[in-house]
């Protein structure tokens, strides 16, 4: 688990193809991996990565078929930034919300326009995870926890304040940027809640309009 309180840009040195998946290397910055061993995970662009070598100035991870399909990372370059962060400890301030590393989904950035001192953008996420993004929620972009300010529809408006935008990787998005998107855990799990009994059932569709009439949310 994670707060979404990038520690680090890193940067990618190494990209090899394995048998059909992905092994990578992540070099760490100023990420200080003293208390990091290998099994660990360390969130990067938002996904959780399982650390299988330390050799000393940053890690590296094995990349699934299936982190491949579902992230930006088939997109990622050599000398590629990435937002960093450790998993948290017991005594790690919850200063974001609680992210899991687990990546619902790719956005791409629409637009982006000066606010006084801060930087507008506008996303838009895949359709079908619209319905768990909510004005004033929480979000995860390339595993930097981040408020909502505005939606219309699947896109949605963040306001990046300077210190983000110096410290993250925020600051190089241009239109037509592809960023990992994750929702709030707790909107999807009280969605999976709402199906009751339902949700064993393996032709379950989730949550419709039909479903909430019938049990009474309507």
């Amino acid at each position: 688990m994670f707060t979404g309180i990038i520690e680090s840009v890193g940067k990618v040195v190494s990209l090899q193809p394995k048998n059909g998946d992905l092994r990578l290397r992540i070099h760490t910055g100023n990420l200080h991996l003293s208390d990091v061993k290998l099994g660990d995970s360390i969130s990067t662009n938002g996904v959780c990565l399982t650390v299988v070598e330390l050799p000393g100035d940053g890690y590296w991870a094995d990349v699934s078929r299936e982190t491949l399909d579902n992230t930006t990372l088939p997109l990622w370059k050599i000398g590629q930034p990435v937002n960093l962060e450790k998993a948290l400890t017991p005594q790690t301030r919850l200063g974001g919300h609680i992210v899991s590393g687990h990546v619902d989904g790719v956005g791409e950035v629409v637009a982006r326009y000066p606010d006084a001192r801060s930087e507008r953008f506008r996303i838009r996420a895949p359709k079908e995870l619209a319905k768990y993004i909510a004005h004033k929620g929480s979000i995860t972009i390339d595993g930097t926890s981040l408020t909502v300010n505005k939606i219309d529809g699947a896109e949605f408006e963040l306001n990046i304040v300077p210190h983000t935008l110096q410290w993250t990787i925020m600051d190089s998005y241009q239109v037509g940027t592809k960023v990992n998107l994750e929702v709030d855990v707790l909107a999807r799990y009280l969605e999976r809640l709402m199906l009751g009994d339902k949700a064993a059932e393996s032709a379950s569709q989730g949550i419709t309009l039909e479903f909430l009439a019938k049990n009474g949310f309507m």
